[in-house]
């Protein structure tokens, strides 16, 4: 009896995976990067790719320049509402102000973006951050523009120089933190940027995608 048990689980917990429904951003290859739109802050962060056990990953760093790797993609959050992030900080920024405009770094982050109007400017965002200094579920908007909500998912005060997998709701994080029913996302990012600063960070992305749990 104990073994059909453990049959009849095993089946159920195979039949969840196969409803699972998965979005996949980056494949992190050199034929990708060569497709991906890179937004330039202040000179250029470094992009170079490796692999491990869990597959591809791209390494990121800056010292005094900033910029992104994005890609223009439509999520339907009613499927894949969850996004899934691997990363890992080596090099982090401690003692800077992150919501001030002289210390609005961060060695690793992932943009989701909402088209709100015509023009980029109009967009909606949530900068979901890897914080040198703050603790997590913190959240404030952007010194820059209030269009833009920074989110930390992961902190170097718990986890330096290690992998952390992390994940949210971003249909529910739109409602919470912009006060907006957003069905759609229509464009992911990564940046890891130091331009304000002028420090050095080290960063790590890997296994960025949509889920529907």
């Amino acid at each position: 009896m104990k073994f059909f048990c453990k049959i009849i689980l095993f089946i159920l917990i195979l039949s969840s995976y196969a409803n699972s429904e998965v979005v996949k951003i980056f494949e992190f290859t050199k034929s990708e990067l060569k497709n991906l739109k890179e937004r330039k802050v202040k000179g250029k962060t470094k992009w170079s790719f490796g692999s491990n056990e869990k597959g591809n990953f791209i390494r990121a760093e800056a010292k005094g320049t900033g910029s992104g790797l994005g890609k223009e993609i439509l999520i339907d959050l009613n499927k894949t509402p969850f996004i899934n992030i691997t990363w890992k900080v080596e090099k982090d920024l401690s003692g800077i102000v992150e919501n001030s405009k002289k210390g609005h770094d961060f060695a690793a982050r992932v943009f989701v973006v909402k088209k709100t109007g015509a023009t980029v400017l109009s967009n909606r965002a949530i900068n979901y951050v890897f914080s040198s200094n703050s603790s997590i579920d913190k959240n404030w908007p952007s010194p820059y523009t209030k269009k833009s909500i920074d989110f930390v998912l992961s902190t170097t005060k718990i986890n330096l120089n290690e992998w952390v997998t992390v994940k949210t709701n971003v249909k529910e994080d739109f409602k919470l933190l912009h006060n907006l029913e957003v069905d759609e996302l229509n464009g992911v990012a990564i940046m890891t940027d130091t331009d304000n600063s002028k420090l050095l960070a080290i960063s790590y992305y890997q296994n960025i995608y949509f889920s529907s749990e």
